[in-house]
């Protein structure tokens, strides 16, 4: 089984957008016919994608690192490069809480929403891996 994408709300999806572009490097998707909001669709790796829409009222969960929030795995030859580009656009780095073998930390998109970023090749050396 493999994750499709995620879905974040956001009342301004080009700021969204264009934060996730340059700090992740996601590229933009053609966008399907029958979507009649303001949304940007972003490839997170190939059959994996990122949905944003345009609600103007939407919020995140503010809950912090045993809530809610997205995680995904970077590449370990990038890890160093997408603090740098999340400092860029002003983001902050969120130290993790709990300590792992692993190197990881926090940060949160422009409309607040909580995203862990993993170094990937640190933790499938620490961790066994599904078949």
């Amino acid at each position: 089984m493999k994750f499709a994408h995620m879905t974040i709300a956001t009342p301004v999806v080009e700021k969204t957008s264009v934060f996730f572009q340059r700090v992740m490097q996601w590229k933009p998707l053609p966008m399907p016919t029958n979507i009649d909001i303001d949304a940007v669709w972003l490839e997170i790796c190939e059959g994996q994608q990122l949905h944003i829409l345009g609600i103007p009222d939407a919020k995140p969960a503010q809950d912090e690192e045993f809530g809610r929030h997205y995680a995904f795995f970077h590449p370990s030859h990038d890890f160093e490069a997408v603090q740098s580009r999340l400092r860029q656009e002003n983001g902050k780095i969120i130290p993790a809480i709990r300590e792992t073998p692993f190197r990881r930390f926090f940060f949160r998109d422009p409309n607040g929403y909580l995203f862990e970023l993993i170094d990937e090749d640190g933790y499938l050396d620490e961790t066994s891996h599904c078949g």
